[in-house]
């Protein structure tokens, strides 16, 4: 008995060494797997435990654990002190937060979705944007502003507006648009931290999508920098700029257009204002050609901002076709599923099949009488 219990623990230390020296044990470990909520609320987490100034308030911020629960335990960790629940009021708490902001702390204010921010868009503006200005320099406004922006799924036309071109149209603001889990907590800790007041827009349809998260960005220490725009996939053939949800539209479209042959470079804009123009160049300079997808309305919109610095820049000589926006609708967002589908730039408007390189599709879209018709064609 003793015997053979020798032999089997022998057999299997031997078994062990074989894989040891075959290096199985020395494989990376799989990437972790966080959802865009958690990534959020890690963010905060670390913010608050590093500096007692961090504070966050809101509707129901606090006991109910945020309206999309991207608050939740916080609350329960850190007390009524600092995690405030407010009144239905976005000017009050706002200007609340604002004048902390003045006084040394570093609020967090949180809007249960940027629709609502219109109410508080005076204390946005005119009291968080411009008084480090008006101050000449005496006076900084650390102030984060942050909740769920674009359109979510049935909710209609006051509940569906991309804020990006909004606030990224006034000097004074910082305006942060993530993507994944890591832009949301690198981008979220550097938005705390910075000095200015930033208006950090989030997607309400992307709080439960998990992306994997590097073991780097699991530090505390992580950051990822304001202003820096990250090409997500590499090409050679065309260049697509997207931020937030439409980056992985982007993403896939690429996947599909691959298999035609055609070698797409995917940016993810991460930031709105500032916005990484350099980054957004040399990537036209090697591709000749620039598709900018967003889910906001056309008009003076963040692509219609990056097609003017693309022509007043040195990148324009290198086009080989005019810049091509794919954008949302220019209507109010409808209700209705099978018509709301036709309001938002989504996945086919990017890649709708067969063309050429030189001349990617552009939307169109028009009323007539009550039916909502979309239109696509060749430049």
């Amino acid at each position: 008995m003793a015997t053979s219990l020798r032999c089997f623990l022998r057999s299997g230390k031997q078994a062990v060494l074989v894989v040891a020296r075959r290096g199985i044990h020395r494989s990376p470990p799989a990437a972790l797997q966080v959802t865009v909520r958690d990534a959020l609320n890690q963010a905060m987490d670390e913010e608050l435990e590093r500096d007692e100034r961090v504070f966050l308030l809101g509707e129901e911020v606090a006991q109910y654990d945020g309206a999309y629960k991207v608050s939740r335990g916080l609350w329960k960790k850190y007390g009524d002190k600092r995690i405030i629940d407010t009144p239905i009021s976005e000017m009050g708490f706002a200007g609340i937060a604002v004048g902390a902001a003045m006084a040394g702390l570093r609020p967090i204010c949180e809007f249960m979705t940027f629709n609502f921010s219109m109410q508080a868009i005076d204390q946005v503006i005119n009291s968080a944007a411009k008084t480090y200005y008006m101050s000449a320099g005496l006076q900084p406004v650390p102030i984060v502003f942050r909740g769920p922006n674009g359109a979510s799924a049935g909710v209609a036309a006051q509940h569906s507006q991309c804020f990006a071109a909004w606030y990224a149209h006034c000097p004074g603001l910082k305006v942060v648009s993530p993507w994944n889990s890591e832009d949301a907590k690198g981008l979220l800790k550097s938005a705390i931290r910075d000095d200015n007041p930033v208006v950090f827009l989030e997607n309400e349809l992307l709080y439960g999508v998990p992306f994997e998260m590097s073991e780097e960005s699991q530090s505390k220490d992580f950051t990822v920098p304001i202003g820096k725009a990250k090409i997500e996939r590499p090409g050679t053939h065309i260049t697509l700029v997207s931020h937030s949800r439409y980056v992985g539209h982007c993403l896939d479209a690429a996947a599909v257009l691959a298999k035609e042959g055609i070698d797409c470079e995917v940016i993810n804009l991460r930031t709105i204002r500032p916005l990484d123009v350099e980054c957004i160049e040399s990537s036209v300079m090697k591709t000749n050609h620039l598709v900018t997808v967003e889910g906001g309305w056309p008009q003076f919109g963040v692509g219609a901002e990056i097609c003017a610095r693309i022509m007043e820049g040195s990148a324009f000589n290198y086009l080989d076709s005019p810049v091509t926006r794919v954008t949302g609708v220019d209507i109010p967002m409808p209700f209705l599923t099978d018509v709301l589908v036709c309001g938002l730039a989504e996945f086919g408007s990017v890649s709708p099949g067969r063309r050429s390189r030189a001349a990617p599709l552009k939307p169109e879209a028009h009323l007539d009488g009550k039916k909502l018709k979309r239109h696509q064609h060749l430049n």
